[in-house]
């Protein structure tokens, strides 16, 4: 499912994975690097990375607008930063320029 064909470590994205299934366990999550999209009422809040996928997750949850997502995937690769930078570009091509809701906040209060 993947569409990163120049990622060389890119695996498929995992499936969506909902929050409130109790089958989604924080271990299930793997500890290597990668990229996640945060997900709720059918748009994207969040692109994240990081090179612990499980410690990045547990971490952006917090934040009080990216806790409002419903589900999330993720995709395995050693490319995490430059597929991240891929998917922000796409989903900034689509939506007139703009950042998913959460990023959008998190870059006006860094401004």
């Amino acid at each position: 499912m993947s569409n990163h064909k120049n990622d060389e470590g890119a695996k498929d994205w995992s499936p969506w994975l909902d929050f409130t299934q109790p089958s989604i366990t924080v271990a299930a999550i793997p500890e290597l690097s990668g990229v996640y999209k945060m997900h709720t009422s059918m748009k994207i809040l969040y692109i994240g990375s990081g090179e612990n996928l499980r410690q990045s997750l547990l971490e952006c949850i917090s934040d009080p607008c990216i806790s409002k997502a419903k589900r999330f995937s993720y995709l395995v690769t050693r490319s995490a930063d430059k597929v991240k930078e891929q998917l922000i570009k796409k989903y900034q091509e689509n939506h007139g320029n703009r950042l998913p809701e959460c990023m959008e906040k998190h870059h006006k209060n860094i401004e």
